[in-house]
């Protein structure tokens, strides 16, 4: 199983407002991947900072997503966020 866990990170609110119009579309494509057991992405106590919490069957599942992910309208309007994750099982 890989895992990843951590927080994207926006510089100011405009940033915020951008990650939460495009969420719930990233997530449900995320959800809907062959091999992802569960994905989450939730604001914290500071509406700058987000949490994300992936898990994938394996190495092949998390690969397609992350290819998946690099194509997407998601990631390239939020390429440029911080992004602070630790990955287990890769």
């Amino acid at each position: 199983m890989i895992t990843l866990s951590g927080r994207l990170i926006c510089g100011n609110a405009v940033e915020a407002d951008l990650v939460a119009s495009l969420l719930p579309e990233h997530i449900r494509l995320t959800r809907a991947e062959p091999g992802c057991l569960s994905f989450s992405v939730t604001r914290t106590s500071d509406p700058l900072v987000w949490q994300v919490e992936e898990r994938f069957t394996d190495r092949a599942a998390f690969d397609a997503h992350q290819a998946r992910n690099r194509a997407s309208a998601w990631y390239k309007a939020t390429a440029h966020l911080r992004r602070d994750y630790r990955s287990s099982g890769l």
